[in-house]
């Protein structure tokens, strides 16, 4: 259906194109795949999602679909964690491994910017430093373990290290390629105000970059505490990896399942603390 209106100069009339028969919002993103969910509906989903886990979980060791050695209950699982927790054990072990996972990876971020962000800045330093981080990353940090030892010994350094190892070098690159995607016009604009390189970097290229920056620490926090669990392997007396360890060799699969949930609660509030924060922080990306 074409619309007719009249044109104000001469009083004539003319086409103004089809008629929607819906107003359009300005700024409303619809989904191709359906309607876009409000946040009360998006925590329902997920609380149920995870109650559909749980549901299924129950069933299987209800109807003793797999063994109750290696698959024991939801209740059984919990009972074992309250054991754990009325006698501290539980308390300890997540109070030493938040403290490894959290050292290491700072440790990690507090190197992995710098040289992230000069690498992403300058195509010198990018020939310089990318091909040597790309090579060691694929080099498997368990094969580490052994040199870490001898390296630093078997206290914390150790375990730092290797949570270091785990995150550092893919820090380098994600950052990298953070800060490239910031548009040479911010630079530009910089040295037209008479900015040096140093102030242009400091001032312009790392706070454009610094929400994808934050979205990549977030991401490789989670990859931290993966490597928790490789770095309490070996010579360990302490930990939430050490006490998994330990309940494999007399196969206490309820200690296991219970201490591995927890380590996904961890980090799952971990996760949650990082991405509510970035989104106080970087207001203005909301509609990215």
């Amino acid at each position: 259906m074409t619309v007719m209106k009249t044109d104000a100069t001469t009083g004539n009339p003319r086409a103004a194109g089809p008629a929607s028969s819906t107003p359009r919002k300005a700024g409303k993103f619809t989904s191709p795949l359906g309607r876009d969910l409000n946040r009360r509906s998006y925590i329902l989903t997920a609380i149920l999602s995870f109650c559909g886990l749980v549901a299924v979980w129950t069933l299987m060791a209800s109807l003793e679909l797999v063994d109750p050695l290696f698959l024991p209950s939801p209740l059984a699982v919990l009972g074992k964690l309250g054991e754990q927790a009325a006698s501290g054990e539980l308390w300890e072990d997540m109070a030493v491994s938040t403290y490894r996972v959290f050292m290491g990876f700072l440790l990690a971020s507090a190197m992995a910017l710098p040289i992230g962000l000069l690498a992403g800045a300058s195509r010198r330093l990018e020939a310089v430093i990318e091909p040597v981080i790309d090579f060691i990353r694929y080099m498997p940090v368990v094969a580490f373990v052994p040199l870490t030892i001898l390296w630093v010994g078997t206290d914390d350094a150790q375990k730092f290290l290797i949570i270091w190892m785990g995150t550092f070098f893919q820090q380098v690159l994600m950052v990298s390629d953070a800060v490239r995607t910031v548009p040479a016009q911010f630079q530009n604009l910089g040295a037209t105000l008479g900015l040096s390189r140093t102030r242009i970097l400091l001032r312009i290229v790392f706070p454009a970059s610094m929400p994808r920056i934050w979205d990549a620490l977030r991401v490789t926090l989670g990859w931290a505490w993966t490597w928790l669990v490789v770095a309490e392997l070996v010579a360990a007396t302490s930990g939430m990896g050490y006490r998994i360890t330990q309940a494999q060799r007399f196969l206490a699969t309820d200690t296991i399942i219970g201490y591995v949930i927890v380590l996904g609660i961890i980090g799952l509030v971990c996760d949650q603390i990082l991405r509510i924060s970035g989104r106080k922080l970087f207001r203005y990306t909301k509609g990215r």
